[in-house]
């Protein structure tokens, strides 16, 4: 699932203007009608309504549903704010409707704004700006902005909140910005609702379909994409009747110190659940017994240290190599660490602590192997950048443009996963959720990834499966324990019900 920039999004309405054909104020009015719809569904004819609507085309949608919920039965108001005189022409189209069919129903703003109460029962819909919008807002739009926010009213945005831009919103003013309990965006979502810091404002989003042209949209280059399961379900190959373990892969793990052995089990056990057919987990002497014990499937390969990594050893006999989890940050484990990287001619998954010694030894990232797979959380990216991120947006385009500079992937993890391809492409995942914010889910992802680098998948298939798989046993595990109650453990043990989901597609 495609996503489009503001600029493309401004085409894709042209093209399907032209090519459907359809008029403008016509796909206008199959917009609203999705919007009208949707509103009725939540809130009976009982709830007062109050619409924001602006003299451009998202105004013009706003005057729309207006006036279709009023048909509907609803009582709302819309308050057109044409200052300057100038709306767009299916604005404005719009209003002259609203105005011959319910006359009381439009208050047309154009010097002085007399705002309407807003009680808590009130439901706001915003349609002041789109995704138009390149520039904070300011003057008398900011501060019905701030009216709005103040208020104590349910908010509905149309399209986009008012004040949020598509793309970068970097260097907005937050404080102008509508915060909406629900976005109903049409066509597709937009980048800024993929980035954690616009959820204020966003809430809940959901995706309406107004018949946008799917030519375009297929035809269309984009730099950033929602990952779906069909498409995961696609990149799956099936188990060979003949295979053993000697064909599915032997992986090794580099993984633990005194401690910390949990993200050593942890990450071993993903890779077994994801049909790895060896695991060797090389691990100090003090973990020894642990791992032993917990899971006796797993070859132990003891480090020559008692509590931490401190010996290199040969990764060319295997099939693919984890490294990082719980392993320490020790100075004997840094050497380690590289020389261990270094010499590996095999396919990398680089986590955790691993990612955190490369951070304090920046002069190492360019000595790195291409292809290496890194998973860092938001404050293990950080660490990696020079200067730190000013949002989660400059933080993705920057893990983007490392990807591309030393030629690797980038599992940036959050609630929708940025993958940040060599090539500049960034895929988000669409699993997951709140409830695997739990120590020892970034080592579960390690051993996931490294379980398919291990049974012959290629790193951007592997990265894109594993987030995707990773996810989703996580959504299976919070149907069963809830996000309160959900543990690493729970997100391994949900596996094979993930797998057999994508097997059956």
């Amino acid at each position: 699932m495609k996503i489009l920039t503001a600029s493309q999004i401004h085409e894709l309405d042209k093209y399907t203007i032209e090519h459907e054909p359809i008029t403008s104020v016509k796909l206008m009015e199959r917009a609203a009608e999705a919007l009208a719809e949707n509103i009725s569904i939540r809130w009976d004819e009982t709830t007062p309504m109050v619409a924001f609507a602006g003299p451009g085309n998202n105004g013009g949608d706003t005057l729309a549903v207006t006036r279709l919920l009023r048909q509907a039965g609803y009582d709302v108001t819309a308050y057109l704010f044409n200052v300057n005189g100038k709306l767009s022409p299916d604005c404005l189209e719009n209003m002259n409707l609203l105005k011959k069919k319910y006359p009381d129903a439009l208050k047309e703003v154009n010097k002085e704004f007399d705002p309407p109460r807003l009680a808590r029962e009130t439901v706001v819909i915003d349609g002041l700006f789109g995704s138009g919008l390149n520039k904070p807002l300011t003057g008398g739009f900011a501060e019905v902005v701030r009216y709005i926010n103040q208020s104590d009213a349910t908010v509905v945005s149309v399209d986009i909140p008012s004040g949020l831009m598509t793309e970068d919103n970097t260097f907005n003013v937050k404080s102008n910005i509508i915060n909406a309990d629900y976005t109903l965006t049409l066509g597709m979502k937009k980048l800024c609702m993929m980035m954690a810091d616009n959820q204020q404002y966003v809430g809940e989003v959901q995706v309406l379909n107004i018949g946008l042209s799917e030519e375009f949209i297929e035809n269309t280059p984009t730099q950033c994409s929602i990952l779906t399961e069909e498409k995961v379900a696609v990149l799956m190959t099936p188990r060979n009747d003949f295979a053993h373990k000697g064909t599915m892969g032997h992986a090794l793990l580099v993984a633990g110190s005194r401690g910390m052995a949990g993200a050593a089990v942890l990450a071993a056990k993903a890779c077994l659940r994801s049909g790895a057919g060896k695991v060797t987990v090389h691990t100090p002497q003090c973990n020894n017994d642990i791992m032993q014990i917990s899971i006796p499937e797993v070859i132990v390969q003891p480090d020559r240290g008692e509590d931490t990594f401190t010996q290199a050893t040969d990764a060319n006999q295997y099939s693919a190599m984890g490294i990082g989890p719980g392993l320490g940050v020790t100075e004997n484990t840094a050497i380690a660490l590289m020389t261990q990287i270094r010499s590996a001619r095999v396919p990398v998954v680089v986590d955790a602590d691993a990612i955190n010694i490369l951070a304090s030894h920046r002069a190492w990232l360019q000595q790195l192997p291409d292809g290496m797979i890194f998973t860092p959380h938001p404050r293990e990216m950080d660490r990696l950048l020079d200067t730190p991120p000013a949002d989660d947006y400059d933080r993705m385009m920057r893990a983007s443009d490392m990807a591309q500079r030393l030629r690797a992937f980038i599992v940036l993890k959050g609630h929708y996963s940025a993958l940040c391809l060599p090539n500049g492409n960034i895929t988000f995942n669409s699993t997951g959720n709140a409830g695997m914010a739990t120590a020892g889910s970034g080592d579960v992802l390690t051993g996931i990834i490294t379980a398919l680098l291990a049974r012959g998948y290629s790193q951007q298939d592997a990265a894109t499966i594993g987030m995707y798989l990773h996810g989703l046993a996580g959504d299976i595990a919070m149907q069963e324990k809830g996000m309160e109650s959900l543990m690493a453990s729970d997100i391994i043990d949900s596996l094979p019900r993930a797998f057999r989901m994508l097997e059956t597609l």
